[in-house]
């Protein structure tokens, strides 16, 4: 036991949990942690249990940073970590750093399935190295890396019940298998080029091309040529293309039918994204994690190689680095970026079959590279970024899924089917939430079919018998249909009651807390539709302020046309009168007769919900703006808006009013009539929505002083806009609040699954 450094002040602590699975037994790694701790003089404790290592430290948040980096690039050598998690949560007052005695007990090893895990380098130098009898195989791995929940069909985790029990190991490969000295002992997807999978290049008709080595080399020839490929991955098909052509990228999306969406990028290594992009230390150390996933990252100014249909108009890239063995060869044989987006057609899941993709990719891939490993369980690139110095999980699937979120209380046998959008499943396991990988839209028979595998799929792996299902309370979304379906309880839970009741769980918060739950839609109780939610978690949950509400003319239309959302927040200001604001530009996008029949419609309140939602908001001040008048996918003006701060620095702020009773209601009537006079002004868009931005954040502190407790939740698509998020952490803090916000779970809709589980926790009979 060592005691470094008692005398910090309590008010400067954070404390960071941190996970880890993988060779970290055996191998002096809690020494190892020991020593890490004592040289940033941190206090806390590491100890063993049957699933790998987890660790406690408290202290200045500089010397955590520090002491998370140096867990990867100074561990022991015959160390290796399959995944990471970390969490930063409040502090509790250790008061040395200790090693704390293994926990035999503690979980279940036959329980616990690891995702996928990206190319350890070992296996990439074996890849590399002439001399090697693994060398240019694209399907190298071993105990350290390699597919994982991708191929497993059932427990234990053996490979007869892998979709490699029917790839027979040859000598060579069983020899290392059985042998407890070698890192491939007991990698159940052990393989080399005598025995394993191997890659084919298809044409449209399914007819063979080429196999082998000839199959990738073809594929990189044809990517060269302006061609798109077709490529089986880890869990599902990509759509590979040349990142640097813009009548390719253009191709692409008329095919994929993605009018608008950015595209996804890979990059051959860390040294050309950084030649393009800012790339802070914990943005590379993201990008070259066991997760690898998509990372955002900010463009530098100057001239791109990045055709601008990447990502229009957008100042952000999603990248991530080569993580199978496979990608690396092939981006080895290009030396440039790839776009590499999913392998479907907008708003379907993504292809995991060879044959399936001859008719779901038809007319949109020239060709296919394809292997025969089978795929068990479709798994999309995971998605996150660094936000207020710490990472944000924005697409939880691929090196996240299926780790789980641990409750400090065991939940009761319930699964959860999550939202319509972005939806994922979760399930409780005594204290641990298994949160599925990323299902999608369920707007589609092929999105609804794949949802239906993974909510019969999760309890099943893990030989679960729920006792109840939780679901939204919208009773006509497909998942909460599945869920009266099932013949179990139901138990259906508000939707902004999920979003703050997720953030709760993942940081490990108590009663009482105030949520605000900001997003474009959920299912209101009030026959309202709500979106703009403040609620206080107080033993009972209580709606204690919202935004005011205002008409959504055509309902779910008008997530997808901006402008609606802006003639909506000038009829409640101006009435009748709104529609002979000339002055408007805005206005002039309709037509003549849309705008009638639109008038007649608001006038009866025919189709016209309303709404209290904060992304409504966003949509109508974008539109106001003209940066966004008819959309194209939801979000996309809300991202507008804030893509259009740039770099102004200013701390104007419009005035939200605040009402009176309960619950209270957030008028935003003086903030839209101060952008309207500074349009006329001539201000920028940018200061604009800066005095936007920071009015909500103003709002925000506000509402938080009037209820007076201490913990602040965030969660809710809103909370995605880094501007947002960080200035409200900074000025929550700044008065003297604690401010909580995601990390590993999203803060969109892919949260729901888990906020239901922790809803199902407090009402449970």
């Amino acid at each position: 036991m060592m005691n470094p450094e008692v005398g910090i002040a309590p008010e400067t602590r954070q404390r960071l949990q941190v996970r880890i699975e993988g060779t970290v037994q055996g191998v002096g790694f809690r020494p190892f942690i020991y020593r890490l701790a004592a040289e940033r003089r941190l206090l806390g404790w590491v100890n063993n249990d049957l699933q790998g290592v987890t660790i406690e430290v408290e202290g200045p948040r500089e010397r955590l940073d520090s002491f998370l980096l140096g867990i990867e690039t100074e561990k022991p050598e015959l160390a290796a970590i399959h995944s990471l998690e970390s969490l930063y949560l409040d502090p509790v007052g250790y008061e040395s750093f200790e090693i704390r005695k293994s926990d035999a007990n503690k979980g279940s090893a036959a329980a616990f399935i690891l995702p996928d895990i990206a190319t350890c380098e070992d296996c990439l130098r074996e890849v590399f190295d002439p001399q090697d009898r693994r060398y240019l195989y694209p399907f190298t791995n071993c105990t350290n890396c390699g597919p994982r929940f991708s191929i497993i069909r059932g427990l234990p985790y053996d490979r007869p019940l892998t979709t490699m029990g029917g790839f027979v190991m040859c000598d060579r490969c069983r020899e290392e298998y059985e042998d407890p000295r070698d890192r491939r002992f007991h990698a159940q997807p052990n393989a080399c080029p005598a025995c394993g999978p191997q890659l084919a290049l298809w044409d449209a008709q399914g007819r063979i091309l080429a196999e082998h080595e000839a199959a990738l080399q073809e594929a990189i020839a044809a990517i060269r040529q302006g061609g798109i490929v077709g490529m089986k991955g880890l869990g599902g098909f990509h759509l590979v293309a040349d990142a640097r052509s813009e009548a390719v990228v253009r191709l692409l999306r008329e095919r994929k039918h993605r009018e608008q969406k950015p595209l996804a990028l890979m990059y051959p290594d860390l040294e050309q994204i950084a030649r393009e992009c800012e790339v802070a230390p914990l943005e590379a150390r993201l990008l070259r994690s066991g997760q690898a996933p998509i990372v955002l990252l900010k463009r530098k100014s100057g001239h791109s190689p990045i055709a601008p249909s990447v990502a229009p108009g957008n100042p952000y890239l999603g990248i991530m680095l080569p993580y199978t063995p496979l990608h690396h060869l092939l981006l080895a044989g290009l030396g440039f970026p790839i776009v590499a987006t999913s392998g479907n057609v907008s708003d379907e899941p993504i292809c995991t079959d060879e044959h399936e993709a001859l008719e779901r990719l038809a007319g949109i891939a020239d060709v296919l590279l394809v292997h025969n490993r089978p795929i068990e369980r479709h798994m999309d690139d995971s998605v996150a970024r660094i936000v207020a110095g710490r990472e944000l999980v924005l697409r939880r699937a691929r090196g996240y899924a299926p780790l789980p979120v641990r409750l400090d209380e065991s939940a009761p046998p319930v699964i959860a089917l999550g939202a319509h959008l972005k939806n994922n499943v979760a399930l409780a396991v005594g204290k641990s939430v298994f949160v599925s990988q990323h299902v999608g839209d369920l707007e589609t028979e092929p999105a609804l079919r794949a949802f239906r595998r993974v909510a019969g799929d999760l309890p099943r792996l893990y030989e679960a018998k729920p006792e109840a299902v939780a679901c939204d309370a919208h009773p006509d979304y497909s998942s909460s249909q599945h869920a009266r379906a099932m013949g179990l309880p139901v138990i259906p839970v508000q939707h902004h009651v999920a979003h703050v009741l997720s953030v709760m769980a993942e940081n490990a918060l108590q009663d009482p807390v105030v949520g605000f739950s900001w997003d474009g839609a959920g299912f209101g109780l009030d026959g309202t539709t709500w979106g703009g939610e403040t609620l206080l978690v107080d033993g009972e949950i209580t709606r204690v302020a919202h935004l005011r509400t205002f008409m959504l003319p055509g309902g779910d239309k008008a997530a997808h046309e901006p402008r609606r959302s802006a003639l909506s927040l000038l009829y409640e200001v101006f009435g009748e009168t709104a529609f002979e604001r000339h002055d408007l530009a805005v206005l002039t996008a309709f037509g003549g007769a849309e705008l009638r029949t639109l008038r007649s419609m608001m006038q009866r309140g025919l189709n016209c919900p309303r709404t209290c939602s904060a992304g409504r908001l966003f949509d109508g001040v974008a539109a106001l703006l003209g940066l966004d008048e008819v959309g194209g996918f939801e979000g996309k003006a809300a991202m507008a808006l804030e893509f259009a701060l740039g770099d102004i620095e200013t701390d104007e702020a419009y005035e939200f009013r605040l009402g009176e009773g309960g619950p209270l209601v957030v008028d935003w009537e003086p903030m839209v009539l101060a952008v309207l006079r500074d349009l006329e002004a001539g201000l920028s868009p940018g200061i604009i929505s800066a005095r936007f931005h920071n009015g909500l954040v103003e709002t925000l502190v506000g509402v938080a002083r009037h209820f007076g407790h201490e913990q602040i939740a965030l969660s809710g698509g809103c909370f995605q806009n880094k501007y947002l998020l960080e200035r409200a952490v900074a000025r929550l803090e700044f008065d003297g609040f604690r401010p909580y916000w995601h990390q590993r779970v999203p803060p969109n809709d892919g949260g729901i699954s888990l906020g239901q589980i922790a809803y199902a926790a407090r009402t449970w009979r």
